[in-house]
């Protein structure tokens, strides 16, 4: 066993109980999937210590000897991004996305896969608020089917860009952190910006769900208050 206590018996185990009438092929197209998904997970690990290393004054030369690459190499690859104050669930939410947009065959990350993301997450804020207001996720789950594209011919290998709407989301998000005054940027920050992206397809979901982004942004801020202060208790 590995020191995270997987191994490749127990993969293949579960995916095998997962898909029991599943051909050799479907097989092979499922374990790609699941490959790409630990492949993401694993760069936000090591991200994520990369990142602490450079706050504590690590320089780019002794992470990239940690890493076992160049300085050049180690840099380009974790160099802060838009991305970096995002917390560790709302990354997250960003993998299972771009892991939506790949089970749907899509060759993008759209508005649609992020509101996916949100739903898989139910750690996170964003999902506690939907939940609040829905009380269904199968609800939230038809809506978003409802409103998919066609799938494509087969499933996207590799890097999957997000769509022009799903860029202004990531900045919408940013931008919501910072008006509420947080130094973070969580699911909830993810679904302001989705219900932000007025013209996007998630931006109508949510309207036909009966959300404003008004109602949202105060939601967020009396929920997000409320934890605060009881942490202070």
């Amino acid at each position: 066993m590995s020191p995270l206590n997987i191994s490749l018996a127990d993969l293949i185990a579960r995916l095998d109980e997962e898909l029991p009438d599943a051909d050799h092929l479907a097989r092979i197209s499922e374990a790609q999937l699941r490959a790409q998904t630990l492949s993401d997970l694993a760069d936000q690990l090591v991200g994520h210590y990369v990142g602490k290393a450079k706050q504590a004054g690590a320089s780019w030369s002794e992470v990239g000897d940690a890493i076992g690459v160049s300085k050049q190499a180690a840099q380009q690859r974790h160099a802060p991004n838009v991305f970096d104050r995002f917390t560790d669930l709302n990354r997250h939410t960003i993998v299972l996305a771009q892991e939506a947009a790949r089970a749907h065959k899509h060759d993008f990350i759209g508005t649609e896969h992020i509101l996916l993301g949100l739903l898989g997450e139910p750690r996170g804020l964003a999902y506690e608020v939907l939940m609040a207001k829905t009380e269904s996720e199968q609800r939230i789950r038809d809506a978003i089917e409802e409103a998919m594209p066609p799938a494509g011919p087969k499933a996207l290998r590799g890097h999957i860009a997000f769509r022009p709407e799903s860029k202004e989301v990531i900045e919408h998000a940013s931008r919501a952190s910072a008006d509420l005054g947080h130094d973070w940027v969580g699911t909830e920050h993810t679904l302001l910006g989705l219900i932000r992206a007025e013209e996007s397809p998630a931006a109508q979901i949510l309207r036909n769900l009966g959300f404003t982004s008004d109602e949202l942004h105060e939601t967020v801020r009396t929920e997000i208050a409320k934890r605060s202060a009881a942490r202070d208790e």
